[in-house]
């Protein structure tokens, strides 16, 4: 169940850029070179200054960037900011909301493609019950699905585990990016709970996958995004 849309292998791979600070980032970004020309940027640099700096500076070093900021408010000031964010350079940002959220995203986008979160990796059903929540996450995953592709938004976000369920249920209409991708057995001081593997992820029908810490913690991350980046290939192969 390999995606079949023409994207360049090396792009499927976004690396999360999940960092105290933007010059750590670009020390990364610097240390990863040419294994890696996707990156994913969110709240925790956004809180630390420098964010649209370094926007700019991933932007002219021909890099691709996902603006993960979950945007979740009223649908004019949503629509407002994704205005405001398409003439920046990024590729993707993320909405959570209802569907007037995702609609209000989708309207200003210009080249900027939106994507709407369905259920965040680090939840499990219990979470879900304490949430009020009263379903399952495969179907509260499809049902956001279905009304993002109404919407007008170009994907989701979704873990690996329902990601077979979307393209079945809806072929090849939305982007499917996946997170919580661990290359190796999941530790218990992980906050990611719904996760798959490399491999696993792109057969279930991913589009992209984003991984942070397998590789930036890893004894040598160029290795550890060049390894990643053999595993796809040879899924695509």
């Amino acid at each position: 169940m390999n995606s079949d849309k023409q994207i360049p292998t090396a792009e499927r791979l976004i690396v999360a850029l999940d960092v105290p600070r933007a010059e750590d980032a670009k020390a990364l970004v610097e240390q990863l070179g040419d294994s890696v020309q996707f990156y994913k940027i969110g709240l925790e640099l956004f809180m630390a200054g420098g964010y649209f700096e370094l926007l700019d500076w991933l932007v002219a070093k021909q890099k691709k960037v996902f603006v993960d900021l979950k945007f979740f408010d009223v649908p004019e000031t949503v629509r407002s900011a994704v205005r405001a964010l398409a003439a920046s350079g990024a590729t993707f940002a993320t909405v959570h909301g209802n569907q007037a959220i995702m609609e209000a995203a989708a309207r200003d986008k210009g080249a900027l493609k939106i994507l709407a979160v369905t259920v965040l990796t680090s939840l499990d059903r219990g979470d879900l019950d304490d949430l009020g929540f009263a379903c399952d996450v495969e179907k509260l995953v499809l049902s956001r699905a279905r009304r993002a592709l109404q919407t007008g938004v170009d994907g989701i976000v979704s873990s690996g585990l329902e990601a077979p369920l979307i393209r079945r249920e809806l072929g090849e209409k939305l982007l499917v990016v996946t997170p919580g991708i661990r290359p190796v057995e999941n530790k218990p001081v992980d906050d990611q709970k719904r996760t798959v593997d490399v491999a696993q992820a792109f057969k279930n029908g991913a589009d992209y996958i984003v991984i942070g810490r397998p590789i930036r913690l890893a004894p040598d991350p160029r290795a550890a995004a060049i390894a990643v980046q053999r595993t796809i290939a040879e899924v695509f192969a």
